[in-house]
């Protein structure tokens, strides 16, 4: 480690790494000297986003809910000199909106499955490494969801809270190797995951109206706090969940009915059905 490079050379794999908040965070630790694997379901994404990075980093097509295919990303991520140190769980999202009562029961267990699986077998495969080198960090990607309400995103939230008790009980167990895990819940961030939302007015004004700062956040910003919480910079900080969402869980969730109600109708966003 350098002033400079305070992360190089050592391993670090960035699941759900092809676009978004998980490219940013590869950026981030590539540019403080982590040799960066990215994993994630698309090849064609993997290579556009290995283009950006540049020499040095590396990209295994993985989806997070097989568990054979994490465990050769996470092998492939730690085949470097300086060992497996960093882990971001960047990998998740969500198949299902619409009421709870008139929820498709396979979309609602597939978006538990990407974001509460594909975490679990992450820090699974993982951490086994980090321990044995003596230390390393985990970050997982939460979202404010799993702090407040969010109608109509009942799988999202569920999962993401999911995501929280996963990151604390792995904080207690990992803590005796040294090995750090927390997690981020950003606010509404402007990638292409959520275009829908920008494209739709009414939603888009319900979160930025519940948010003090007035504005999305940035991949950039979040990707900033998950390298924070990465590097030696935060080497007392585990087991915790830190919202970075411009204020928006000081008020209360989006309004997604304009989403929901033309497709399920008035009574059934009741429980009525």
């Amino acid at each position: 480690m350098t002033a400079e490079r305070p992360l190089a050379a050592q391993g670090a794999l960035v699941t759900g790494g092809g676009s978004g908040i998980g490219l940013a965070t590869a950026r981030a630790l590539a540019a403080d000297g982590a040799i960066v694997t990215i994993s994630g379901r698309s090849k064609e994404r993997l290579d556009a986003a290995l283009e950006e990075l540049g020499s040095g980093a590396r990209a295994v097509a993985a989806d997070v809910t097989d568990e054979a295919a994490v465990q050769a990303a996470v092998e492939a991520a730690a085949d470097v000199a300086g060992g497996l140190r960093i882990v971001v769980a960047c990998a998740g999202g969500s198949t299902h909106m619409g009421p709870l009562v008139a929820s498709d029961t396979q979309l609602f267990r597939d978006t538990i499955e990407v974001n509460v699986m594909g975490t679990f077998l992450t820090i699974k495969h993982a951490a086994p490494h980090l321990a044995r080198n003596g230390s390393g960090s985990i970050v997982a990607v939460s979202s404010i969801a799993a702090a407040i309400s969010h109608p109509y995103l009942g799988a999202y939230g569920a999962a993401k809270a999911g995501i929280d008790m996963l990151v604390r009980v792995a904080a207690d167990e990992l803590g005796p190797s040294q090995v750090r895990v927390n997690a981020v819940r950003p606010g509404l961030v402007d990638t292409d995951l959520v275009a829908g939302i920008f494209a739709t007015q009414p939603v888009l004004d319900s979160y930025l109206t519940q948010t003090p700062l007035g504005r999305a956040g940035r991949a950039e910003e979040i990707a900033a706090l998950i390298r924070f919480l990465a590097g030696p910079e935060s080497s007392w900080i585990t087991g915790q969940s830190i919202s970075i969402d411009g204020g928006h869980s000081l008020r209360r969730g989006p309004d997604y009915s304009p989403f929901a109600e033309p497709v399920y109708g008035a009574d059934a966003l009741r429980g009525l059905i």
